[in-house]
């Protein structure tokens, strides 16, 4: 597992803006040309830093790397919370609209930093020792938080391969519109991604989800009778 080396460096003031520097360029920079091809040098060229700044602040490359990969769905989560603000009593339709919706706002969020997307779509492709530590860190989580809503929804009659399938097949439906959207925008040039449509998106995701949930819930319910 790799070791948080950031965490261990003194910060004052130029020290922090040097690392938020770093890791904004590195993110671009691993987007654009992937974990291999990039350079540290091309790294610290775009941030304005000297070549020791990398090993001070993060070890080194692989380091800097795996940095990048924890800092931006932490941001995304900050900006896009999978509760998006509902309170402790809301039902597990609520929850999963809210989280739908969240995860729509994350994939097409298209501010700084807009390279985590295509980041991580390079990394499932041209997996890195780092994908471990991603799935155990943040897409883990992601899942099980998911899986928690659609157990509510199932009842406790689902068992761990339904929720499983389940969990699996909203999260599709989620992340499908992004990453097949090239596709998308052949067949459904009317198809677009304002703020405004991705709420509508969400509804319908949720919505579509809401029926299958409850139709497997109810062959659950009659096969335990």
């Amino acid at each position: 597992m790799f070791e948080n080396v950031a965490a261990k460096v003194p910060h004052n003031s130029n020290s922090i803006e040097t690392e938020k520097r770093l890791l904004d360029a590195a993110g671009e920079i691993f987007a654009q040309y992937g974990y291999r091809a990039a350079t540290v040098r091309q790294i610290c060229e775009k941030a304005g830093a000297n070549l020791a700044a990398v090993n001070y602040h993060f070890g080194d490359k692989e380091g800097l790397y795996l940095a990048v990969l924890r800092s931006v769905p932490n941001a995304h989560a900050e900006k896009y919370p999978s509760s998006l603000g509902l309170g402790p009593g809301a039902t597990a339709k609520q929850k999963l609209r809210a989280y739908v919706q969240s995860i729509l706002q994350r994939v097409f969020d298209e501010g700084r930093p807009g390279w985590h997307t295509k980041l991580i779509a390079r990394e499932m492709i041209e997996p890195t020792r780092a994908l471990d530590a991603l799935l155990e860190e943040v897409a883990r989580p992601v899942h099980q938080e998911l899986a928690a809503i659609v157990s509510e929804l199932l009842g406790p009659e689902a068992g761990e391969a339904v929720v499983r399938r389940c969990t699996l097949s909203v999260m599709s439906q989620c992340v499908y519109y992004h990453h097949a959207r090239t596709v998308i925008r052949r067949l459904y040039p009317e198809q677009k991604y304002s703020p405004e449509e991705i709420e509508q998106l969400a509804a319908h995701i949720t919505q579509f989800s809401l029926a299958a949930l409850k139709e497997f819930a109810q062959q659950k319910k009659g096969k335990s009778r």
